[in-house]
């Protein structure tokens, strides 16, 4: 190919550009190790919990999962005079509701979502309907096809009497995968939970999830609950927490400890999955701090231009290649140190081998998923929703 001095120049300034998106990405992987670093690993001091705790679930069309959910939380190692568990079933078409039912002996609460209109977010009306019935001094939500230990509900408790938290985030993790497809989603879905926990501790909450979230009641009123993210589907957790951190500064917690972890499964389709993270990825044009709006943008403009430089390297070897595998190793290699600190405390280091394979791809699809999920609608539960 014949390029002219000026579109050399032109190409060559944009190659050293993406070096410094690199060293962006570096950079900012950096905040990650050290904000994990920053969270002390959480020891249950053997205190009895006196707080009294209400969990919710809201599920829909979940009739294969929710049982063996709701047999883990009765399992529970805590005083059941301090518990109420509230499942909320939102528009169920199968046998959810009926499932639920069949524990009200134990102590289960049924709601059952009725609303004429439809909404843009079921999950929120869900939580709020249950929040408004709900006794406990403490709100945890989780998922309807998760699964917990018995130490699960004294060890987010006990947090939160030592610490004083406002909300506490903890984590959440993929099991029983089935192929390949699955267990790089649990890879790269520890990067997700590590990425949010080390913005907690680098005192910037930024990402949490839902599955795994525990928060005052009082709090919620006084931050106004969903009030003014009410119409995204999505965000009941991170719009929720970035309310929480503008008032309660240094009240928000991660939980780090193996106890604390609820269990569910990878998405079992690419469809799936896709559908999935272009949902969380709705979320981000809420985001009212503009150094996570910046930092978000710097990260997929530095995939993009690997990109770029991939497709160059083809056409001007000699030109961009050199900056394709700097980009390339780079990337790698600080994923690699931030990821085994994380996969370590989740005892799935082994997957580490999996992140060359996983790198290129994830490179495409956080591109994808960038334009994706902040443009148009997309399904969820059945319902299209944006």
């Amino acid at each position: 190919m014949f390029l002219n001095s000026n579109s050399l120049e032109v190409l060559s300034a944009l190659s050293y550009f993406t070096v410094f998106l690199t060293l962006i990405y570096v950079f900012v992987v950096i905040t990650f190790i050290t904000g994990w670093a920053k969270i002390p690993y959480f020891k249950f001091n053997g205190n009895t919990p006196i707080t009294k705790v209400s969990i919710l679930i809201a599920a829909r069309n979940e009739e294969d999962k929710i049982g063996k959910t709701i047999d883990d939380i009765l399992a529970q190692d805590y005083d059941k005079n301090l518990v109420e568990v509230i499942i909320i079933d939102d528009h169920s078409t199968d046998e959810t509701s009926a499932i639920i039912s069949s524990y009200a002996n134990q102590g289960v609460q049924l709601i059952q979502l009725n609303e004429a209109n439809a909404l843009n977010s079921y999950k929120k009306k869900a939580i709020q309907t249950a929040i408004g019935q709900a006794t406990g001094q403490l709100i945890i939500t989780t998922d309807a096809d998760c699964r917990m230990g018995k130490n699960w509900l004294r060890t987010i408790v006990n947090c939160y009497e030592v610490n004083g938290y406002k909300m506490i985030s903890s984590p959440v993790a993929y099991f029983e995968e089935k192929n390949l497809f699955e267990n790089l989603q649990t890879l790269e879905f520890s990067y997700l939970i590590g990425l949010g926990a080390s913005t907690i501790g680098n005192n910037n909450p930024s990402t949490c999830n839902g599955a795994n979230l525990a928060y005052e009641r009082e709090a919620f009123f006084e931050v106004g609950g969903f009030k003014g993210i009410d119409d995204l589907a999505s965000g009941d957790d991170e719009l929720l927490l970035h309310k929480m951190a503008a008032l309660y500064e240094g009240k928000i917690g991660f939980l780090k400890n193996e106890d604390a972890i609820v269990y569910t499964h990878a998405k079992p389709t690419i469809a799936e999955f896709l559908q999935q993270r272009k949902r969380w990825a709705s979320k981000t044009t809420r985001y009212k701090d503009k150094l996570v709006i910046v930092m978000g943008l710097s990260i997929w403009l530095f995939n993009v231009s690997i990109i770029v430089n991939g497709i160059m390297s083809i056409i001007l070897p000699a030109m961009s290649l050199k900056f394709f595998l700097f980009q390339i190793i780079a990337k790698l290699l600080i994923e690699f140190i931030f990821l085994s600190s994380v996969t370590t405390f989740f005892k799935r280091k082994q997957l580490l081998l999996l992140l060359p394979l996983l790198n290129p791809m994830h490179i495409v699809y956080f591109v994808y998923i960038g334009l994706a999920g902040n443009s148009g609608k997309y399904n969820w539960k059945g319902r299209m929703v944006k």
